[in-house]
């Protein structure tokens, strides 16, 4: 947006015998669109990151560190040299978008490994990535930290397997059942058979817990639609051992996590989450878990809230891009439910209907440990 300043005029003395001028200052407008610009030239002085497998798989910490340091040497550099092309500082200079990088695609494919959800791999620094790092110090007895250190990583990277490998589309993710234009209205969807996803990646970005245009970024000349392709994809690994269950689940608002505790009272897994909104809260105390129910319908009741102009009780049919996703745990407070989400890369940032939201790769998971009228869940604030 361009801003418009006002300068106030000054008023002085004049000396006969001297004039003095001030160095020239910048309109305020200038000097806020600036920033835009020069983040622009400095992100053109750093070379785009290696995203080949080798790239990714063998990425550490000391070369990520490097990256960072460039990157601030440019913008600083960028900001006190900023271009002589007035059309540079006209406002019109958008924030480039960052890239992802090697590092933190391999960084957040360990964390998930670890059971510190960083919700979907996308190789971007963020509020997940953050709270994944802390949750892992917190699994592992780390100094607590919310940023990648020397501990952290060298933790981490005891897992040597590799974060990325290649993946063959066959005929069966080709011809799976898609809904290109799927609408948002509720009235709409309750008119399907099926919420299904919208097309293949879309599918398979899920299916290997990644941003979908991560997926479409580190395969730029794929056919999707054609079976035999081969892509290179996310190795998340397998989910929480089914043998140990879930004997307490802390869904804690203020970290916008969930924990998951065993018999021994010990940390077994961090899932970013999404938890409720100011309309519309989520509960408050000690609840227990009924059960869970895998692909399930949804019931739309307005009295709850009201989506659109749906003033009437819908039925909306089962799928993965259905209002709770393809998972839901539930909970001895009526009408509340642990679930998963038909956008994870939005967990934790948007708000639910007082539920307890996550990825459907997260909640499908916590499902499989979670037990029917014995764990507990505890909402604290």
């Amino acid at each position: 947006m361009k801003t418009r300043s006002t300068l106030a005029a000054l008023a002085g003395l004049l000396f006969a015998s001297a004039a003095f001028a001030a160095p020239p200052v910048a309109p305020a407008a200038e000097q806020a669109t600036a920033a835009p610009a020069a983040a622009a030239a400095a992100a053109a002085t750093v070379p785009a990151p290696d995203l080949s497998e080798a790239a990714i798989n063998g990425a550490d910490l000391a070369s990520y560190q490097e990256r960072l340091k460039a990157k601030d040497e440019a913008a600083k550099a960028s900001a006190e040299n900023p271009p002589a092309d007035p059309a540079a500082n006209s406002g019109e200079t958008e924030k480039p978008k960052a890239d992802p990088d090697p590092f933190l695609i391999r960084m957040q494919v360990l964390l998930d490994r670890a059971h510190a959800s960083p919700g979907v791999i996308d190789g971007l620094a963020g509020g997940n990535t953050d709270k994944a790092i802390r949750s892992f110090t917190d699994l592992h007895g780390l100094d607590a930290t919310d940023k990648p250190d020397q501990a952290i990583w060298d933790a981490l990277s005891k897992d040597g397997g590799a974060a990325v490998k290649s993946y063959e589309i066959t005929q069966e993710d080709v011809d799976a059942r898609y809904i290109p234009d799927l609408p948002t209205d509720y009235a709409k969807l309750a008119e399907l058979d099926s919420i299904a996803y919208r097309d293949v990646p879309e599918m398979l970005a899920e299916r290997f817990h990644m941003d979908e245009d991560l997926l479409k970024r580190l395969n730029p000349d794929a056919d999707f639609g054609k079976a035999g392709t081969r892509l290179l994809v996310a190795d998340p690994g397998p989910d929480p051992d089914p043998a140990v269950k879930v004997e307490r689940i802390v869904i804690d608002k203020s970290r916008g996590e969930l924990f998951a505790y065993d018999e021994n009272k010990k940390l077994i897994l961090a899932y970013p989450a999404t938890i409720g909104s100011s309309d519309t809260p989520s509960p408050s105390g000690t609840m227990k878990v009924n059960g869970s129910k895998a692909d399930p319908e949804y019931a739309y009741d307005p009295k709850n809230f009201v989506q659109g102009k749906n003033k009437k009780k819908l039925t909306l049919p089962a799928g993965p891009n259905g209002p709770v996703g393809n998972m839901w745990i539930d909970l001895s407070k009526p009408t509340y439910g642990i679930h998963g989400t038909p956008e994870p890369s939005e967990i934790d940032k948007t708000a639910s209907h007082g539920c307890v939201r996550l990825t459907n790769w997260d909640a499908r998971a916590l499902a499989k440990l979670v037990q029917p009228a014995k764990t507990v869940v505890e909402f604290k604030q």
